[in-house]
């Protein structure tokens, strides 16, 4: 798949998660809490540095952008797969990552109720990071085929309406 089509699916999937993240959040009191555990990541990272680390509101900027970049990187690696398997590397990226959110806090040395409070805060977590894995494969296919069965018309250009098989 080209470059384009996998930070697509890439930053489809990053704002799956984020959105899913955010709507739990929103609704259930045992919802994961990811955006605690990447700020005590970078508060740890900083301190073990030697960095001063930042008010809350900025740390909070870290977090986020550094989320937006990593996020989008990670799950691009869906379109490694190609066409055919996109949705097998969407999905096995997905729940490596919710497993990894949920398994890795304690050996890390961070707080492991964001992602660990409940049977349901775990499912939660699983469940967003695997549902942005297949964001990922879906946006990132839909890009490919978009831009390998494009039409051009005489004069080169492109319809709009062509563009999606």
């Amino acid at each position: 798949m080209k470059l384009s089509s996998a930070l697509a699916g890439g930053l489809a999937g990053t704002l799956t998660a984020a959105s899913l993240h955010e709507a739990f959040r929103r609704i259930s009191p045992d919802a994961p809490r990811m955006d605690l555990l990447d700020k005590d990541l970078l508060r740890k990272g900083l301190k073990s540095l030697g960095k001063k680390i930042p008010e809350e509101n900025e740390l909070q900027r870290w977090a986020i952008g550094g989320e937006l970049v990593c996020d989008t990187a990670y799950y691009s690696l869906a379109a490694a797969g190609g066409k055919k398997r996109a949705w097998l590397y969407g999905a096995l990226l997905g729940l490596a990552a919710g497993v990894s959110a949920v398994v890795l806090p304690r050996p890390l040395g961070l707080s492991e109720e964001p992602s660990n409070k409940t049977l349901g805060t775990k499912l939660m977590t699983i469940g967003l990071y695997l549902a942005g894995g297949l964001a990922s494969a879906a946006i990132a296919t839909l890009a490919e085929n978009a831009v390998s069965n494009k039409a051009e018309q005489k004069d080169g250009t492109v319809e709009y309406g062509e563009l999606i098989p």
